[in-house]
Parts: C-alpha cells; structure tokens; sequence
C-alpha cells in the first residue's frame, strides 16, 4: 500500500462508521445512566478540545471534540472521563448524592458500564438484521460437491453430498460458517459430524496451512479442506428470522476472534496481523468502494469488536471498571482510591502500549515506510 497515497481517500468513510460506532457504545451509556437517575455532564464524540457542540435541558453538554479517535461520557461525581471517583462526592449534599454516579448501587454502577458494550452488540444485530432482510444473507448450504484430490478432505474421509453439520461441537448451518471455521485453524485437529444418507458420520480432519491474500492485498495463512460448495445461494429473510440469523452471526464472529486471539497469544498466528486505526480506516474506505452492503456489514463487524475490546478486563476500559466491581462486590467494599488510582495507571500504559504496536504495525504496511524510517536513522 502506498503511504502517500491512500489517506485522505479512506479517511470520511473511517471517521463516519467510527463516530457512529463511537455514539452508539456512548448511548448505551447514557441512557441507562439517565434510566438510574444518574446525571450526565459530558457526552462527547471525540478527545480534546472542543469543536462544537450544545447544552440540554437536563444539563449535558453534547460536543464534538478534535481528536475523533474515540468518546466518552461523563457522569456527575466522576473526576475524569475514566470514571474516576472525585474525591469531593463525600462532600456532596443528598440531592447530589442521589444524581452522582459513585453514589448508586454496585449493580446500578456495573448495569450502566456494561450498556455500553451491550449497545454495540445490539447495534451489530440490528444491522446486520436489516441487511439480511433487506439485501439478503449469502446462505449456502454446507454441503460438498466436489473434493479435490489429494486434500485434507480426501485424507479425512469426506464425500460429494455430505452435509456438514458441525465442527468441534460447533453447529454449521451454512457454507461461510465452515470457511470461516476451517480458515482460523490451519493443521489443528478438526472432528466434523456430516450428514451422509440420512446418518451421522463422525470424521477427523486436519486443514493444510496454504497463504492466501485477504481483501487488502495482504498474504495470510489460511487453513483449507479441499471442498468445494455444491451450489451457491443468496436468501432474504423475513425479519423475525433475520434477527436470529444476525444474532447467530454476531456469535460467530465473537468466537471467532477469541479463537484468533488465542492463536496470537500461543504463538500460532502472528502478532502482524493486529491492526489499528490506519488498517481500520483503510478497510473503511475499500469497503465503501464495494457499496453500501459491506460497509454495512463492515461496520457491524467492527461494532462487535469494539464491544469485545472495552470488554477487556483492562483499567480505563469498561471491562476495567467491571472487573473492579466484581472486587467489590466479593470484598463487600470498594478498592482503595491508591489502588484503583494504580490500576487506572497501568491500564493507561496497557492500552497505549497496544496503541503504539499496533499503529505501528499499520505503518509498516505501507510501501517504503520502512526504507524511508531506516534512511532518516542512519
């Protein structure tokens, strides 16, 4: 990819899929804060000073901020956006105690935290749902036509017609599900049920590892079988099933990051292939070029990994603040203000150290990046 050229293309479609991704999470937030009688002082879109913006009735002040990376909401008795106890809550008068944050129950407190990556769960659902009724989903059935010869599918055993109905216990419903599976998971062991003949058989394959480029041009390494579909197919559906259907995709996608999470952290899959807000807006903009369905599709994918990741146990992520209400909860009493006042540090260097690995990551995927850093340092 050539650094010189792409970032003022892909730029508007990043910033519009991630302010709504961002005003969704924030939302959430909000309105189960306002629900348990919280009041909110700050709903920002964005770091730093401000742009623009507005005061409502109720007193929150609604801005756009300069650096729109990200947003937060600010609740009465927080010191910070980081939802930081202020230390004058003790002092505040009962009227202000029953508005402040810090103030209300545990489960009130850990509800109001938490709404914001449920929001951008359901807000996946909700996209994807309206995509699958309104454009369709693509919905092949997981049948094999042909299996090429000497492949990790003829070595396992699989025949044309069978129907796979599940891998390592997970159910497979269509074709892309099984793609998907088998791709994350290149020479692992796979028991797959299909259905031959009316019967259940019981296989064992292991997918060869190839390299494949992905959507942006980049080589990864893949696990294949060696199938191919028996046919192709597109299906609208109607919205009750359409709901069901983007609420089985969300949970696939959710797995399936854990696993390739688990993969990096094993060491089976390359750190390399984290990206960061360059690689994210990139894919914005390739993604709007193909049309509004995958952009569509794009952005609820990235709405469940933003939910997932601010679910991280994580000082200064929402998954932080749980993580210290469970403390809480099993102590019978809050942390100390010095330890969560530790903890916020150390989850402030955390994240910015991932922030730095994987922007950096993102740079080296551009041409003559890396030969241009080198000639300045030597």
């Amino acid at each position: 990819m050539d650094f010189s050229g792409g970032l003022y293309g892909f730029g508007i479609p990043f910033l519009v899929i991630l302010t709504a991704l961002v005003f969704v999470h924030e939302l959430g937030h909000y309105l189960v804060a306002r629900w348990n009688g919280v009041r909110v002082e700050i709903f920002s879109i964005g770091f730093g000073p401000e742009l623009f913006g507005w005061t409502d009735k109720a007193g929150t002040r609604w801005k756009f901020s300069i650096i729109p990376l990200g947003g937060y909401v600010k609740m009465f008795g927080d010191a910070n956006a980081a939802s930081m106890p202020d230390g004058s809550v003790s002092e505040l008068s009962a009227a202000e105690r029953a508005v402040a944050f810090p103030h209300k129950r545990l489960g009130q407190r850990a509800w109001i935290v938490a709404a914001g990556p449920i929001a951008n769960f359901l807000f996946a659902i909700v996209l994807l749902a309206g995509l699958f009724s309104v454009i369709g989903q693509p919905f092949t059935p997981a049948v094999v036509g042909e299996v090429m010869p000497d492949s990790a599918a003829e070595a396992a055993g699989f025949e044309p017609g069978d129907e796979v109905i599940s891998v390592n216990g997970q159910s497979v419903a269509r074709f892309e599900e099984l793609q998907r599976i088998v791709g994350l998971r290149p020479e692992e062991r796979l028991e797959v049920v299909v259905l031959r003949d009316g019967q259940e058989v019981d296989l064992v394959a292991i997918p060869a590892r190839v390299v494949r480029e992905n959507g942006l041009g980049e080589e990864q390494e893949v696990g294949q079988l060696g199938i191919q579909r028996s046919s192709s197919d597109f299906i609208r559906h109607d919205p009750a099933t359409a709901v069901w259907q983007a609420t089985r995709e969300t949970v696939s996608i959710i797995n399936q990051t854990f696993t390739a999470l688990g993969q990096i952290i094993r060491g089976d899959r390359g750190a390399d292939e984290l990206g960061g807000p360059i690689r994210i807006a990139q894919m914005s903009g390739q993604v709007a070029e193909h049309g509004i369905p995958q952009a569509i599709f794009f952005a609820a994918v990235l709405s469940i990994n933003l939910g997932l990741i601010n679910l991280f146990p994580v000082p200064m992520l929402d998954g932080g603040h749980l993580l210290f209400y469970a403390i809480e909860a099993l102590r019978g009493r809050p942390l100390g203000e010095r330890a969560q006042e530790y903890g916020f540090r150390i989850g402030l260097a955390l994240v910015l150290t991932l922030m730095v690995f994987v922007t950096w990551n993102d740079l080296l995927r551009f041409e003559g990046l890396v030969s241009f850093v080198k000639g300045l340092v030597t």
